[in-house]
């Protein structure tokens, strides 16, 4: 495992087994997922299912069985979508899962369609293992495909006629996939290259995910995903297993170690759940309705290459229950100057909290002080509670955990009479885009140009509402 397949074509990464499809360096000479329909597994009674789309061509669904229905446009509000990875999963794995649950192929082919990307045809079968009889979901590509950076996607992404709810998630991924890259390669969001995660494949995989989870419209939750061991061959060099890219893609996701010597986790895959789960359960509490399978290629040493979706109803009234994504510490300070308290929080974002603040109280004996407290993601629970306890006056810090709903968002630059100005934009289906210019950024080009910072204000919103193509 983690070597080339020598039968397998080339020209597509390998996924739902040691899975080389990553987003900065990866060889194409590691792809090995292409089965065509005369290697899949003839050990089950059932027929094979296919569908073809050529480009922007349409992709005819396969024939349905009784137990595949096609489930209408919002058939899991309120409900949960469970994704069941005991062998890890891929970004085609996804794909196919969710449309063995139900989702029409027609979804998945028309988002991926609107990109007006060439060069590519769909392909959907089926494939058996263990008895069990699971949905593929390839991308054949038939012309060379030129490299992309994070920009070019993102661009390609807002032309694109996407529904804008489809498109906010597919954002939300190629944007926690880049700053996972830019990390690794210490580097800046828009100078990142996606080498295969580029690629016209990759990029049907994230759009046809996205369009397919926001079909059903479900609370995703996974189950703790399983990493492999070994190394794999990247253009600038070898490579620790799991990913780099996948490991900050799953920042705050549970894993454990699988015990192979395999990639089980693609950064493709791992930057779709690390966007979209609300949260990680061994099995969560609900009422399973529909299950559907999807299938990798390479058969593993120990258990099925499968992924299995299961859509169904909370066991209790309301939301699932949610394990925390993030942590709230606090403290209680009575005998810190508002200089100090200021110093305190500053300290606590610069660790890694999401946010942080003073709230007045009065604690023993009427004397007044202040709760500092700081919103932070466990990875950095631990950073930020030793900057309180380093920077304030405190001698303990309580925490309890919190969940948070965050909005898509990412970062524009437009221009203005008083220069360029950066502006966050939060997207997703809650409503109009917001649109912000950033305060000191405006601060500064008033002052340089001697204006009222309302007039940078008003030009740098006008500005961004226009590229938005917003009133």
């Amino acid at each position: 495992m983690g070597h080339d397949d020598p039968q397998a074509p080339r020209g597509r990464r390998a996924s739902g087994d040691p899975r080389h499809e990553h987003t900065h360096d990866h060889e194409h000479d590691h792809d090995r997922e292409h089965a065509h329909d005369h290697d899949h597994e003839h050990a089950h009674p059932h027929p094979h299912e296919h569908a073809h789309g050529h480009g922007n061509a349409p992709l005819h669904a396969p024939r349905r069985e009784v137990w595949r229905d096609d489930l209408p446009a919002g058939a899991g509000r309120g409900k949960v979508l469970f994704l069941d990875a005991p062998s890890g999963l891929a970004g085609d794995m996804i794909v196919a899962a969710l449309l063995d649950v139900g989702v029409p192929v027609a979804v998945v082919e028309s988002a991926v369609a609107a990109l007006g990307l060439h060069g590519y045809h769909l392909h959907v079968g089926t494939r058996a293992q263990s008895g069990i009889v699971a949905t593929r979901f390839e991308v054949h590509v038939e012309e060379a495909q030129p490299e992309r950076t994070y920009g070019t996607i993102r661009a390609l992404l807002d032309a694109a006629p996407l529904d804008p709810a489809v498109r906010a998630r597919a954002q939300a991924i190629f944007l926690r996939l880049g700053r996972a890259e830019a990390k690794v390669h210490r580097t800046s969001l828009d100078a990142v290259h996606f080498h295969e995660v580029g690629a016209v494949d990759a990029l049907a995989d994230i759009v046809g995910a996205a369009a397919a989870l926001e079909h059903l419209g479900a609370e995703l939750w996974i189950s703790p995903l399983p990493m492999g061991r070994g190394f794999v061959r990247a253009r600038h060099g070898v490579l620790p297993l799991p990913a780099p890219a996948a490991v900050e893609c799953l920042a705050g996701l549970p894993t454990y170690d699988a015990g192979l010597e395999a990639e089980l986790v693609t950064p493709t895959g791992a930057a779709i759940v690390g966007a979209s789960a609300r949260g990680a359960s061994r099995w969560p509490a609900f009422a399973p309705e529909k299950v559907g399978w999807g299938a990798g290629t390479v058969t593993l040493p120990d258990r099925p290459n499968l992924l299995r979706a299961v859509l169904g109803t909370p066991s209790a009234p309301g939301p699932s229950p949610r394990e925390s994504s993030h942590a709230v510490l606090e403290a209680n300070v009575d005998d810190a100057t508002g200089e100090l308290l200021a110093a305190c929080i500053q300290s606590a974002l610069e660790a890694g909290a999401v946010d942080a603040w003073a709230t007045p109280i009065t604690m023993k004996k009427g004397r007044p002080a202040v709760t500092l407290s700081a919103l932070v993601p466990l990875e950095a629970e631990a950073a930020v509670e030793a900057a309180l306890l380093r920077e304030s006056t405190t001698l303990g810090v309580r925490r309890h955990g919190v969940t948070r709903t965050e909005r898509p968002r990412r970062f524009v630059e437009v221009s203005t009479p008083f220069g360029a100005i950066p502006v966050k934009i939060g997207e997703g289906p809650f409503g109009p885009p917001q649109v912000k210019p950033e305060f000191d950024a405006c601060v500064a080009a008033a002052r340089a140009t001697g204006v009222p910072v309302r007039e940078v204000l008003a030009a740098a919103l006008t500005a961004a509402r226009a590229l938005l193509g917003s009133p």
